[in-house]
């Protein structure tokens, strides 16, 4: 009985008994013959088991490819791959800093518009009002789903506008208590940055809009007869913010900072004064002496100090410690190294606009677990940005150093001696 079997291009017959009507010949103990011109071996049952064993192992070892050969990357470039995934696992920040710098470049862009400043009074900065605001509306915003992300964009630039509306309604108000008069509309702003978080995340969104509103007014110098021009950078700002986030879509999961911390947060001795009462009296009241000061001996740019002393503010004294160091080290750190890059912004500004737009990448992904690097980041774009806009003073740049630390001193005192914040104890 005899049954035949191809692998490959031999045919086996596996021989059970009887003899074969085809010519044979012998080698090394396996008969072979040839039927129809097809080679056939014969075989008892141990040469059998041997046979079909080889031939699934040459088959299996044929359809293996050989395993590619893994190629290492430069050191530099696979040390900052290995801190990007690290600092950023799934790319998700990595995709909002460049909603960010696109919102920043779309709202610019508009506002650079012959047609949409043909009107206006001139020398308004209107490109970069539109695009301050859409910057940090999209850095404030961290919704899920397009929907919620469109409508808190929308609502974070109509905050931007009313900060800077408040500033222009009040400025002229206070201008004739002296120079310095006029920053006194930035403690309103100071107090809402701390208190409306108690809303939420799209309150304190707000609230740091409103507050970002006046220091753009301020800077800017912004008149009652701006204010028009305030309403269009806010709706050219909303545009260029929401069209990013609708096409980013589903690649993008913002990482939110938790709140429950905040919310058991409570004041010394029970004292009853809400937790944000208390932020946003810890932040007006070192805004209310950096004004002092600036009025008494003056300082180079009053506001980056303000600026420092209202953010450096957290929902306790230890976490207020935590973030004066991270912003004073970050500071340090990114101030020299735009400085070193202060030639290059002389004979190459494009180069200095792709540098600052690469730090707001790492600005947005250092921002929830990182703010040393967070804080380098932004004063590195803060100084280039400046250089390259045409302030080469260096005792201007450098003020970004010190008057951020003297901020930060302020806000910590502030954190430390008027109403401290403490973490609740574990609930027994």
């Amino acid at each position: 009985m005899e049954r035949c079997s191809v692998l490959g291009d031999v045919a086996v017959r596996w021989r059970y008994g009887g003899s074969s009507g085809v010519r044979r010949g012998v080698q090394r103990g396996v008969q072979l013959s040839e039927l129809n011109g097809l080679t056939v071996i014969s075989m008892d049952s141990d040469q059998q088991v041997s046979a079909v064993r080889s031939a699934q192992e040459h088959s299996t070892d044929s359809a293996t490819p050989e395993p590619a050969r893994i190629q290492r990357l430069p050191w530099p470039l696979d040390a900052a791959l290995r801190w990007l995934e690290r600092v950023d696992p799934g790319t998700h920040r990595r995709i909002k800093g460049l909603r960010l710098v696109t919102a920043y470049g779309i709202a610019a862009a508009l506002g650079s518009l012959r047609d949409i400043t043909h009107g206006l009074p001139t020398g308004i900065a209107l490109a970069s009002l539109a695009g301050g605001f859409a910057l940090w509306a999209s850095v404030s915003e961290g919704r899920t789903t397009r929907l919620e992300s469109s409508r808190d964009l929308a609502l974070l630039c109509g905050a931007a506008a009313l900060g800077a509306a408040t500033f222009i309604g009040a400025a002229p108000l206070l201008s004739g208590m002296g120079p310095a008069a006029t920053e006194l509309v930035l403690i309103t702003g100071a107090f809402l940055v701390g208190y409306l978080r108690r809303f939420g995340m799209l309150g304190a969104g707000i609230g740091s809009q409103i507050y970002i509103g006046q220091l753009l007014a301020y800077g800017a110098g912004l008149t009652r007869a701006d204010l028009g021009a305030v309403c269009i950078a806010g709706l050219i700002a909303a545009l260029a913010a929401i069209v990013p986030r609708l096409l980013s879509g589903p690649a993008e999961r913002p990482v939110l900072a938790p709140t429950q911390a905040l919310a058991n947060a409570r004041g010394p001795g029970g004292s009853g004064v809400s937790p944000h009462w208390a932020m946003g009296l810890q932040a007006a009241v070192s805004a209310l002496i950096i004004v002092a000061l600036n009025a008494t001996i003056g300082l180079e740019e009053s506001a980056w100090a303000i600026t420092a002393c209202v953010y450096v503010i957290a929902g306790s004294a230890a976490g207020t410690v935590e973030r004066v160091r991270r912003r004073i080290i970050g500071t340090l750190i990114g101030v020299p190294l735009a400085l070193v890059c202060l030639p290059i912004a002389m004979y190459a500004p494009l180069l200095i606009w792709i540098a600052a737009a690469l730090a707001m990448i790492v600005y947005a992904m250092a921002t929830p677990n990182r703010y040393d690097i967070a804080c380098a980041a932004f004063a590195f774009t803060l100084i280039v940005t400046l250089a390259v806009s045409g302030e080469h003073s260096i005792s201007v740049l450098v003020a970004r150093a010190w008057e951020t630390l003297l901020g930060g001193v302020l806000g910590l005192a502030a954190a430390m001696f008027i109403f401290p914040l403490r973490p609740a104890a574990p609930a027994e």
